[in-house]
């Protein structure tokens, strides 16, 4: 049991965070091995994959704000002692998770005429569009991994996360190499076997949380089963704080797509450029969202037990760990980029392949400097994500991608056909830019007052629950 005067202490920190870490790196280097097996298989495969990719990910964002919103509710409910109203927001984000999943697979059948509608160079838009295709085939599932997982991360059990999602990234690296290259029997389908590699081992960390969530440990603690029933206004409440921040995430990831998308107008060079130097950075950013997560929980916990004081002690300890980390990774990314591009390409054309790493290199120092005040980004937008101040996130993100990326990397790629270091920088002024504007939405302290939970009139006495809480800040 941890002793409750290590509240906000870092040994509270790395116990909720590390498992996150790497979960989250888990998911990394499933896409990082993804899209490296994919550049062996053929430079047009690798070109596709990522713009195909984040596309169908920024429609699945929309909807992903209010399921991965149910992790911010049970923080809440938890650190409040309102145990028994748990099941029932994650029931309400099944609900959604199941029609919102249902409602994106409409958009299969416009696959094709979208990534024409695009008109990248030679075959690709063929490519992006069987790729994307498969992936939607996964939405529901992906939405109910997105609820079922957070009702552990707000109970603080990130252990549970990191073991589905590393089980389930192994078995999608093993399915990638099988399926792309045809081995061990499996067809030879290239980037088609690569997303039905994903769609997959999806699945069956869906399965394996479903499973948990209604065990008798659960069942017996938070209603996991008996709160089953639709509610009407908890729903209401969930689509109120959840919805901005879904616009939120799909803003992000939209601003991100079309970034990608135009830059591919400047030609294949560019594109696999970005593509690699993105993948790249995934090493950085993906484990860093584990400790912005553990911000939003920390954050809701202690929020829900009326302790801002700890929540913010806890906000800056997260923010230590994750500049000093970027710092490092930043440095690497400076001074030895070469270790980190030499793993791409395939030998077909080899000519193109020294462009594209020649340009990989370059567009890596943009990276490296941007790093610093995504920092500032991802944990200070988590903390008040944590508190329900998820409007403010929503118009920052609206304003930032509008007219900081998108109508800039428009002019720069498509008017002008000009560098593609200018559309980068634009994409570096906008990470600086809502890195600031959530760096001083913290510091105004207005976070400390909200609550997304309706609150008890008075301190509760100690539920038959209160005896998960000590084993969950294990």
């Amino acid at each position: 049991m941890m002793n409750r005067t290590e509240s906000g202490s870092y040994r509270e920190i790395l116990s909720i965070a590390l498992p996150l870490v790497v979960s989250t790196s888990s998911y990394t280097l499933m896409h990082f091995t993804d899209r490296m097996f994919l550049s062996w298989y053929s430079n047009d495969a690798l070109a596709a994959a990522l713009p195909s990719g984040v596309t169908n990910f920024a429609f699945l964002c929309l909807f992903l704000g209010p399921t991965s919103y149910v992790s911010t509710f049970v923080a809440q409910y938890f650190g409040a002692q309102e145990y028994r109203r748990i099941g029932a927001i994650v029931w309400q984000g099944i609900y959604f998770a199941l029609i919102a999943g249902a409602l994106l697979m409409g958009i299969i059948p416009f696959s094709l005429h979208l990534f024409r509608l695009i008109n990248h160079p030679g075959n690709l838009p063929i490519l992006e569009a069987s790729y994307f295709e498969i992936l939607c085939y996964g939405f529901i599932f992906n939405l109910l991994s997105s609820v079922l997982s957070g009702f552990f991360i707000g109970l603080g059990r990130t252990r549970i996360v990191m073991i589905v999602n590393m089980f389930a990234a192994g078995l999608n690296i093993v399915l990638d190499y099988a399926w792309i290259f045809g081995k061990w029997g499996f067809p030879r389908w290239g980037i088609q076997g690569a997303a039905w590699a994903t769609v997959l081992s999806v699945v069956t960390a869906t399965l394996i949380f479903i499973f948990l969530y209604l065990s008798h440990e659960y069942r017996k603690l938070y209603d996991t089963i008996a709160g089953y029933r639709l509610n009407k206004n908890l729903l209401f409440r969930l689509l109120r704080y959840g919805l901005p921040s879904g616009v939120q995430f799909f803003l992000d990831i939209a601003a991100f797509t079309i970034f990608v998308l135009l830059v591919g107008r400047l030609g294949k060079v560019e594109l696999a450029a970005t593509n690699i130097a993105f993948n790249i950075n995934t090493i950085a950013f993906m484990p860093m969202l584990g400790f912005g997560t553990a911000a939003t929980i920390l954050v809701g916990q202690y929020l829900g037990r009326n302790k801002p004081e700890v929540a913010a002690r806890s906000v800056r300890r997260v923010f230590i760990i994750t500049i000093a980390y970027m710092s490092l990774i930043a440095f690497t990314y400076i001074f030895f980029p070469g270790v980190y591009v030499v793993l791409y390409g395939s030998k077909e054309n080899a000519a193109l392949l020294v462009d594209i790493r020649r340009m990989s290199k370059i567009l890596l120092q943009f990276v490296a400097f941007y790093s610093f005040f995504d920092s500032f980004n991802i944990i200070f937008c988590s903390a008040i994500r944590g508190a329900g101040d998820t409007r403010f996130i929503m118009w920052v993100s609206v304003l930032g991608s509008i007219f900081v990326v998108i109508i800039p990397s428009y002019v720069t790629c498509v008017v002008y056909k000009g560098s593609i270091f200018l559309a980068w920088s634009f994409f570096t002024f906008y990470v600086v830019f809502v890195g600031v504007i959530f760096l001083l939405r913290y510091r105004g302290g207005k976070w400390k007052a909200m609550r997304v939970i309706e609150m008890p009139p008075a301190p509760l006495s100690m539920a038959p629950g209160d005896i998960a809480e000590s084993e969950i800040l294990l």
